[in-house]
């Protein structure tokens, strides 16, 4: 990754921990490299990463990365404070949504939460411009499937997950949510 690349995700992961309890366990859907544990360390105690691009599994005394694709790759019984979703969910085909927000539900506990940032349609021609500067690697900018920001909360917010907060940055050009899920 670029500088530019590595900038953007430090930005993503920022704008996430506001909303991340001090000492939570954390399952970061969309992992890379480990780089929310990481930057994280001392605030949460730890987690799990899943990430299809990963070449093998990783463990350390904190966290471990899997590779494959959420929620098959999650050990049974393990259950999170918070899930995190940084620039993931516009890679995801709208065919696969209900079953992601099902993975969500039967990992996270009581009163945890679902992170995600997406940014705004207008960010892939940015994307696009920046990628042809060389100056951003662009992470697979072609699987965005065309994802509008105003529609995670129609895909999360239905039944035990509730909007907590919804916020813009980086110049409007990037979303937050935050969704907490109901206790039962």
């Amino acid at each position: 990754m670029k500088a530019l690349d590595l900038y953007l995700q430090r930005r993503r992961i920022a704008q996430a921990r506001r909303y991340i309890p001090q000492g939570a366990r954390v399952l970061d859907v969309g992992c890379g490299d480990g780089t929310l544990f990481t930057q994280l360390a001392g605030h949460v105690a730890g987690g799990i990463g899943v990430d299809p691009t990963l070449t093998d599994d990783v463990e350390t005394p904190c966290f471990k990365l899997l590779r494959g694709r959420f929620p098959d790759v999650v050990p049974r019984g393990e259950r999170f404070d918070a899930i995190t979703m940084l620039a993931v969910l516009e890679h995801i085909p709208e065919a696969e949504h209900t079953a992601l927000v099902q993975g969500c539900l039967d990992l996270l506990k009581d009163g945890g939460r679902v992170l995600i940032t997406v940014p705004h349609q207008f960010v892939d021609k940015i994307l696009e411009l920046l990628m042809a500067l060389r100056l951003i690697d662009g992470m697979a900018v072609e699987e965005h499937h065309g994802f509008e920001p105003e529609n995670t909360p129609k895909i999360f917010g239905r039944g035990d997950l509730q909007l907590l907060a919804h916020r813009r940055f980086q110049l409007g050009l990037n979303n937050l949510f935050a969704f907490e899920r109901r206790s039962a």
